[in-house]
């Protein structure tokens, strides 16, 4: 379990860094690419240790990842804090949520094929994750002390609507081609740690 804990914080710490810097022209961030491997951590704990112990592992997950969104609450940047409020809030509440969730589809699936359970409960988790964030870190429609962060950029008109939500489709797609590709981690990964605890 601690090995878990420290792949999750590692991925969380890591997420939270990579998310500062912006690629494919500010339409994804390297946090992206990162992020996803929470679900990995989660599911492949679950799979070999029971979700009980991977709800303590999401559980130190979401600990880490408050900490950390809290440091950033305080260091100051070229705009501003580099997390708002509002950021905070919606990364704390999309992480849990679709967490918890990943883990009860998981668990719900376990009894089918080997590859159903992990890629459901990713795919779940990252809808879940994906609408919870960027609902709460950006839209417009939502009322937040304008202190809590100015989202007013993230409304401008693209062809998917507001801004936020071609954000949100383009980071959902990353999450969707790591679910697929991390089924070869989950794989190996599970076979060996079942055959050390067998």
């Amino acid at each position: 379990m601690i090995l878990a804990i420290a792949a999750m914080a590692a991925i969380v710490v890591a997420s939270n860094i990579g998310v500062q810097f912006l690629i494919a022209d500010g339409w994804l961030t390297w946090g992206a690419f990162s992020y996803p491997l929470a679900f990995l951590v989660t599911d492949v704990t679950n799979r070999v240790f029971g979700a009980a112990t991977a709800r303590k592992v999401v559980l130190a997950g979401f600990a880490v990842g408050l900490f950390s969104t809290l440091i950033g609450t305080q260091i100051m940047g070229d705009f501003g804090p580099l997390v708002t409020l509002r950021i905070a809030l919606a990364s704390g509440t999309a992480f849990l949520i679709a967490q918890l969730i990943d883990l009860g589809v998981f668990s719900a699936l376990r009894e089918r094929a080997w590859w159903v359970a992990p890629l459901a409960s990713s795919i779940v988790g990252s809808v879940v994750d994906t609408a919870l964030f960027f609902t709460i870190a950006f839209a417009g429609f939502l009322a937040f002390p304008v202190s809590w962060g100015d989202v007013s950029w993230a409304q401008e008109a693209t062809a998917v609507g507001p801004l936020w939500v071609g954000l949100a489709l383009a980071d959902w797609a990353v999450k969707l081609g790591v679910a697929l590709v991390a089924l070869v981690p989950f794989r190996v990964i599970t076979m060996k740690l079942a055959q050390r605890v067998a």
